[in-house]
């Protein structure tokens, strides 16, 4: 491992009213201890509190529940609180990154893909749970280790690999979920980390591991607390690097796999715990992995009990680790701008390059190939006897029709709306998918959905567009101060992306009918598009890309710098509006079919590069066909390859740019 990885560094200062871990400790075990009683004097007397804790009556419900429900869930909160933060403490000592965690490592999604498999085609696997969830986290954080090798395991990069990954496993998740339809919710919830119990089974199976887990720190302490050396003192000291490094990752590993495998995925525990000991003071190695934990327990304490006070009687429907996101992706923000973290400015050669003079016909070769596209999508498809020729069944081409022609829609603005962003941000890597703005586009539309069910069309458009504008501008006026490095970018926008995620997830899980077919449509099925969605998707993408060709002046002008394109009479601030108000409403639009992760947004406008569309209007046009065309032939797949069960347009599309994603971020 390169010693780059260094190249993060903590503030100097802390908060003045608090300069050490046990006032916070202290300040949240008061709010748990405060809101668990509140509980308590609400599910039982006081004067059977103790009988209900320890020997509860049989006849009494009220103390059943409270023994075999309540407590155990108190426990067990405390104990994967506990875990996760020795679990981060663990990576971020041995990777010396500050925002190294199970979760952004994407270790927990690992394990919970590996899990759902196993449930799926090898339940007896399951006996031993914990080996199967750590199988499914190692290669999970292999793949991010091998993503980042190249840079040197650079921090961000290291940390923007194991967001992707978690995000791309994330996707065949959603797939095996959906394949198991009548496990769906539980499923659905489990995944999202729920804590609920109904018997002492969890506790019994965590806290050996756990206690295990602390005992093979403790013949580590003295060489990890050496890794606060450079590589090359940690080595003339006699610390065996490499062995180390190993042993700790496996063991950090091993403890997050333990509670993926009992209660789901947990999100930024791990992460905020031992990134706010730090930040109040507990530098050392030792006292970091005594409060850590303390800290990871209250933490999920208090995020638990305040979900089972908001959620009511929904309380066993909402899961915690959503809810846990929705703190620890703030704090991710609030961290980024305080770490001293190596990355550069984007580079304006990265979008903008020399004409090609074969771009017309290479256009025109696209448009050939979609129409080719089209026409296998509505003639050739799988029925009851097999694959047939189905041109001239009317009734079957009036419910496909709609469904061709809205992917290829929806791709076609995905791909507009990803080479508007990259060329105006001069990233890439950006995309409405990476940058969270699907995702904002995404809560929009589930907002009128469950707020406004009767309004049409034109209302999702208008509150999905809200949503992506929003998350646009957050991402700008936050990466702003960094000059719009590519990786700050990146990372910001994936934090705001599992925000909005946390979001949704507890939006769906409060056991809503609607839920099952929201989660069809958020992973991209166009399943349900009938005519009058489909006119509207086609009319929408092609007054939206006609909106867009004119501005391709700007697209060329604004790569070069603000002085230069200033200086050419562009209005910079005015043409940056205009362009993310486009952005947004193409991605809203887009959104609308496909759900918010397909990677379109990113792969049309890389493919029609290598294709030599360099100029701004070739791009534009060469990325919208290659989008339309990547999400017929996606569609078209899902619906014939495990004909008669189908897969949804945007997760196949998600699954191969997501693919591409990873490669390109590797070859960085």
């Amino acid at each position: 491992m390169s010693s780059s990885s260094s190249t993060v560094s903590w503030p100097t200062h802390g908060w003045g009213f608090a300069r050490h871990p046990a006032w916070l400790c202290g300040l949240l075990l008061a709010i748990a201890l405060a809101l668990a009683l509140s509980d308590l004097a609400n599910r039982l007397p006081a004067s059977l509190w103790l009988q209900a804790l320890w020997a509860p009556d049989e006849a009494d419900m009220r103390q059943l529940i409270l023994h075999f429900s309540w407590l155990p869930r108190l426990v067990m909160a405390g104990l994967c609180g506990a875990t996760l933060a020795l679990a981060g403490t663990l990576m971020q000592q041995v990777l010396r990154n500050p925002l190294a965690s199970p979760t952004t490592l994407g270790m927990a999604s690992g394990a919970q893909l590996a899990l759902l498999m196993a449930t799926l085609w090898a339940p007896g696997l399951l006996l031993g749970r914990e080996w199967v969830a750590l199988a499914g986290g190692g290669a999970a954080t292999l793949l991010v280790f091998a993503l980042a090798w190249r840079r040197g395991l650079a921090p961000l990069t290291l940390i923007l690999a194991g967001l992707v990954v978690s995000l791309y496993l994330s996707a065949l998740s959603t797939s095996l979920m959906l394949i198991q339809q009548e496990d769906l919710n539980a499923l659905f919830i489990f995944g999202s980390g729920s804590l609920s119990q109904n018997g002492w089974q969890g506790v019994s199976f965590l806290l050996p591991r756990l206690a295990i887990g602390l005992l093979l720190v403790l013949p580590l302490l003295r060489p990890l607390a050496l890794l606060e050396l450079d590589d090359s003192g940690a080595r003339s000291l006699g610390v065996p690097l490499r062995a180390l490094r190993v042993a700790s990752l496996a063991l950090a590993v091993f403890l997050s796999a333990c509670v993926v495998s009992t209660v789901g995925v947990i999100g930024f525990i791990g992460l905020a715990a031992p990134a706010l000991v730090r930040l109040l003071g507990a530098r050392r190695l030792g006292e970091r992995l005594i409060w850590a934990p303390l800290l990871g327990a209250v933490l999920l304490w208090v995020t638990d009990l305040g979900v089972q006070r908001l959620a009511g009687s929904l309380a066993e429907l909402v899961p915690t680790g959503a809810a846990t996101a929705l703190l620890g992706a703030p704090l991710l923000l609030w961290l980024l701008p305080r770490l001293k973290l190596a990355g550069g400015q984007p580079q304006a050669s990265s979008v903008a390059s020399a004409v090609t003079a074969s771009a017309p016909r290479r256009l025109a070769g696209l448009l050939l190939l979609l129409g080719l596209a089209l026409l296998l999508a509505l003639a050739v498809g799988q029925g009851p006897q097999g694959w047939d020729w189905q041109l001239g069944q009317g009734r079957l081409l009036d419910w496909r029709t709609p469904r061709v022609v809205a992917a290829a829609a929806a791709g076609l603005m995905l791909a507009v709306a990803g080479t508007l962003l990259q060329r105006l941000t001069g990233n890439p890597m950006a995309s409405p998918e990476v940058l969270g703005i699907s995702t904002g586009a995404a809560l929009g539309l589930i907002a009128v959905l469950f707020l406004l069910p009767g309004s049409g069309l034109p209302m999702q458009l208008l509150l999905g567009a809200a949503g992506a504008s929003l998350v646009l501008l957050l991402v700008l006026g936050m990466s702003g101060r960094s000059g719009f490095a590519p990786e700050r970018v990146l990372l910001i926008g994936i934090a705001l992306g599992s925000f909005f995620d946390a979001l949704q997830i507890i939006v769906l899980a409060g056991g809503d009918p609607r839920g099952q077919n929201l989660l069809s449509w958020m992973s991209g099925s166009t399943y349900f598009v009938g005519p009058q969605t489909a006119a509207w998707v086609l009319g929408c993408a092609a007054l939206l890309l006609l909106a867009t060709l004119p501005m391709a002046r700007w697209l060329e002008l604004l790569p070069l710098g603000e002085a230069p394109a200033r200086a050419l009479g562009l209005p910079i601030g005015r043409s940056r509006l205009v362009l993310l108000l486009l952005a947004a409403l193409l991605t809203a639009g887009a959104t609308l079919v496909i759900g918010p992760l397909s990677f379109i947004g990113l792969l049309a406008p890389h493919l029609a590069r290598l294709l030599g569309l360099n100029r701004a209007l070739a791009q534009l046009l060469g990325a919208g066909l290659l989008g339309a065309l990547v999400m017929v032939l996606a569609d078209w797949l899902g619906r014939n390859l495990l004909f008669p069960a189908q897969l949804p347009a945007g997760l196949l599309a998600s699954l191969v740019g997501g693919a591409y994603f990873m490669l390109c971020l590797g070859r960085r």
